[in-house]
């Protein structure tokens, strides 16, 4: 059998697996980490797998289905997201329109949180592996190659006889050590060249040593639509055995990210990861995704361990605002981070939502003096965007804030982010032009420009990051957006 797992085409750049999918100012783009993990199961079982990252690649739709037709799969697994979703069930009918006997399956958070909704956007779509699918695809796949029946596939929801039916759920994987390295993944599909994160030294590559998170953040898009909040970790020893096998077989990468959703969660596994990094000589520059609230201690081995920048999620500077959406962080905690992470010199990539339900305008304008103040290295503001299956969009179908119910519009024509809430005395637009106006005054400060020029003449070789990075910003300033 046959198998195609397939990040489909859709806006040039559209970075599908981040948080907000979407064409970042920035040029960022996200590795299709998620597929790749379930590329790498399926082709570990036996199959002849091929994993396709079209947006990475620059591939069009013409080119991507002169490759399904010439592959002639038998198993096609497409990625999704709310944005694309149109898009990306267009793909995957004309697919099985070539391929008539091919099984053409939809994942991501997205169609997890409206499997039988997806499914009835176009009838020659034939199933939706909810949530985490690594071991969905593979007894599908198993199921397809023996004739066996579809009811026995935990997690999958099909087609049967005109009606939808959904499978009971599949347990989420606990033993995260039994997945392949999905480093090795992409050294064997991918280019990781085609990848970038404005924040850090490029070439960049990015893994994930946990799945899930405990925290019940209203607006997060994976725990509540795709790995849930039960927290599953890798042994630190697989951690980093992985770290080595990078070392050794990607020379050229800078860095290493780590794409957890909560990376720091337990500060004492953190801690071992990074003292056998260093026991072993694999101390290299890293980045993470992390909660504010580390201790000191822990601090300091991630940057002894070679850890160079932080990303965090701030949202708010109003602490009504931060327990409504159930952030379970404070203000002086915020501080603390930002003070402690500049005295250690881990740069911090500052996470605001703008917006969140009981916010105002006159609180939001707050953030930027805050930030302006305790100046990140990076801050991303980004309006209030509400996801299928997340708490927000609830509230917000609810009260009468969501704006439309098109999907399209999570997006703007360039593909850029685009919130589709509006309630009295704070319409998306204020959301949006806000946004701007805090990036401009953020970026566009001398202090931090000066900033800029200094880590160029200290670090020549990130000279073509930063540039890369500020002229698509520049560019979206000018535009506007």
């Amino acid at each position: 059998m046959k198998v195609l797992f397939l990040n489909p085409p859709f806006l040039p750049r559209f970075s599908r697996e981040q948080r907000s999918p979407a064409v970042t100012k920035s040029g960022t783009l996200y590795y299709p980490i998620w597929l790749a993990t379930a590329a790498g199961v399926t082709e570990d079982a036996g199959f002849d797998v091929d994993l396709i990252d079209a947006p990475a690649r620059g591939y069009d739709r013409d080119f991507i289905y002169g490759l399904a037709r010439k592959g002639g799969y038998d198993l096609v697994v497409l990625d999704t997201s709310t944005p694309s979703i149109y898009n990306d069930v267009e793909i995957g009918s004309r697919i099985k329109e070539m391929l008539p006997s091919s099984f053409v399956v939809l994942v991501g958070p997205h169609v997890s949180a409206l499997p039988g909704e997806s499914l009835k956007l176009e009838p020659a779509i034939d199933a939706v592996a909810r949530r985490e699918y690594d071991h969905t695809i593979l007894e599908l796949a198993r199921t397809l190659s023996g004739g066996r029946d579809l009811s026995a596939v935990n997690g999958l929801s099909f087609r049967r006889n005109g009606d939808i039916v959904h499978n009971p759920a599949r347990p989420f994987l606990g033993d995260l050590d039994s997945l392949p390295f999905v480093s090795k993944v992409y050294k064997r599909h991918l280019n990781y060249r085609d990848y970038f994160y404005s924040h850090s030294p490029y070439p960049i590559l990015t893994i994930a040593a946990s799945r899930g998170c405990p925290f019940k953040c209203t607006f997060c898009l994976y725990p509540n639509t795709f790995s849930g909040h039960n927290y599953r970790t890798r042994s630190p020893g697989n951690v980093v055995e992985e770290i080595a096998y990078i070392n050794r077989e990607f020379p050229g990468v800078k860095t290493i990210m780590f794409e957890d959703e909560t990376l720091t969660l337990d500060e004492k596994r953190v801690q071992r990861i990074c003292d056998l990094m260093v026991e072993r000589g694999l101390a290299r520059n890293w980045s993470g995704n992390s909660r504010i609230d580390i201790s000191w201690e822990t601090l300091v081995k991630m940057k002894r361990s070679g850890c160079g920048l932080l990303c965090a999620g701030f949202e708010s500077l109003d602490q009504r605002v931060i327990d409504g959406i159930k952030k379970r962080t404070d203000v002086e905690t915020m501080k603390r981070f930002l003070i402690n992470t500049k005295k250690l010199g881990i740069h911090v990539n500052a996470c605001f939502m703008v917006g969140n339900r009981g916010e105002t305008l006159d609180g939001i304008r707050k953030t930027v003096d805050f930030i302006k103040k305790y100046n990140p290295y990076t801050a991303q503001f980004i309006p209030m965007m509400v996801y299928p299956g997340t708490p927000d969009y609830e509230w917000a179908k609810e009260d009468g804030y969501l704006q439309t119910e098109d999907f399209r519009q999570w997006c703007t024509e360039e593909g850029l982010f685009n919130s589709t809430i509006s309630r009295p005395g704070l319409s998306a637009a204020d959301l949006t032009a806000f946004c701007n106006y805090a990036k401009k005054r953020y970026y566009l400060r001398p202090v931090y420009l000066w900033m800029k020029v200094r880590e160029n003449l200290r670090h020549p070789g990130e000279i073509r990051r930063n540039f890369r990075a500020t002229r698509l910003f520049l560019k979206n300033l000018v535009k506007g957006y």
